[in-house]
């Protein structure tokens, strides 16, 4: 196995898809060798533990949760908002372990996702047009042309700010907060005001009964005081993610310390290009978006370029097809590639193909669209007879208002209340507690 990883000038001359344009490039060169100074975000180890988690969820012994913003912002990050983040993550894990009846993998998407491919290059308003926002790992989000100039300072920005947030999820994960004890605290805020809440609170209920019992017969496992909890986000700007690539002194093999686990984004998939090149060449596990127009041989290809020796684990298909569109388009793709003896976990993210812009010009998701997309993806593999290995889902931990539907019946109008997101429309917290009760019931039945 080739383990050298290209150098950046040979990663751009292959054509690398999304990636700012830097007016000045010694101050790239200059950021770029200041990340490759700072210490690694993560450890080698610590991917390997993940993609043996990711090795059960492919062999349908385990579900995956993965969540979080649809974009990390610099300003975002604060103790209350990381804990909250953490907390609903949190909150639907132990409704899906619970409800469910099946491990369940904690990803956040989180500490690094911090950059956005676009569609377009340029953003007009009112005759003005700038650069688009990019994301705060590339420029601002203030519509003026001085924020938009991508900076690449803004890299050692994020790699201090996810840092910032790592420690905090590692402070609360193994400090007490993940406690199963804590079940009842984590609703104590919403539980009176919300249907869900007070679902969840019955739920919790019936975990404290079945942990008295188990401390009743002497049984106290360490699993109950903390959980494994693992960062992701898109592998996107080249500069950062070759910065952060090191080689682990353990295997001498090469890891992206930036993060446990890098997605390929529906964008920057194709097969030559930068980010598969890149990709290919770390440890990491790794994940790929496959919209509605991916083949059969699309998927093929990219295993065979980014999982050669068909490694346990290594490799997530993360499909995003549209509630509309799931069930034609997912079971040609999920039968040849199984037939072609491809090992990967199938998650779905029922997020990106259900985007649509409100009457009132905001960019939404409706909760039902978000459902039917999760709920076609578990029926077409029950009918394949494959395992539908998790979900993929833009949230955050507060009461925002930027999906409409769900338990509390947001309407359109009430999209302007408190819409928040720098990007794409994220579940708030009661939305994305209904869904893990959803998608409990129907793991029970796969």
């Amino acid at each position: 196995m080739s383990v050298a990883v290209p150098d950046l000038a040979s990663l751009h001359a292959q054509g690398a898809a999304q990636q700012p344009s830097y007016p000045d490039r010694g101050a790239v060169d200059d950021a770029v060798a200041r990340l490759r100074s700072m210490p690694p975000l993560v450890f080698a180890g610590e991917c390997d533990d993940l993609k043996g988690k990711l090795a059960e969820v492919a062999r349908g012994e385990a579900f995956l949760l993965q969540g979080g913003d649809c974009a990390e912002t610099l300003a975002g990050v604060t103790a209350d908002n990381v804990r909250n983040k953490l907390r609903v993550l949190l909150q639907m894990a132990v409704v899906l372990t619970y409800a469910g009846s099946v491990p369940v993998v904690k990803l956040g998407r989180l500490a690094g996702q911090y950059a956005k491919p676009r569609s377009s290059d340029f953003e007009t308003r009112d005759g003005v047009t700038l650069p688009a926002y990019r994301g705060d790992a590339v420029n601002g989000f203030d519509f003026t042309e001085a924020s938009r100039v991508p900076d690449p300072q803004r890299l050692v920005e994020v790699y201090h700010a996810s840092a910032a947030t790592l420690n905090l999820v590692r402070a609360f994960v193994t400090g007490g907060y993940a406690d199963l004890r804590q079940v009842h605290t984590w609703n104590t805020d919403f539980v009176l005001g919300s249907d869900v809440g007070r679902r969840y609170e019955q739920l919790a209920g019936e975990i404290d009964k079945a942990m008295s019992f188990m401390s009743a017969i002497g049984v106290d496992p360490e699993e109950l005081r903390r959980v494994d909890f693992h960062s992701s986000h898109e592998a996107l700007v080249l500069e950062y993610e070759h910065a952060m690539t090191r080689t682990d002194s353990r295997t001498q093999l090469p890891y992206d310390v930036s993060s446990h686990f890098l997605w390929i984004g529906e964008r920057t998939r194709q097969l030559d290009g930068a980010h598969v090149e890149l990709m290919s060449r770390i440890q990491n596990p790794i994940g790929v978006k496959l919209g509605p127009t991916t083949t059969p041989d699309d998927a093929i290809a990219l295993a065979a370029r980014l999982n050669p020796h068909n490694e346990p684990g290594r490799l997530t298909f993360i499909t995003r097809m549209g509630a509309g569109r799931i069930r034609d388009a997912l079971p040609t793709l999920l039968e040849k590639v199984t037939a072609a003896g491809v090992e990967a976990a199938w998650v779905c993210d029922p997020m990106h193909g259900n985007t649509f812009e409100a009457s009132s010009g905001y960019k939404t998701r409706r909760f039902d669209d978000v459902i039917e997309e999760v709920q076609g993806f578990f029926d077409v593999h029950r009918a394949v007879g494959t395992w539908p290995g998790g979900v993929h889902v833009e949230l955050t931990g507060d009461d925002v208002t930027e999906c409409v539907g769900g338990g509390e019946e947001l309407d359109e109008a009430g999209l302007a209340d408190r819409y928040e997101s720098v990007c794409d429309p994220r579940l708030n917290r009661v939305q994305s507690l209904e869904l893990a009760f959803l998608v409990a019931e129907m793991l029970r039945k796969a």
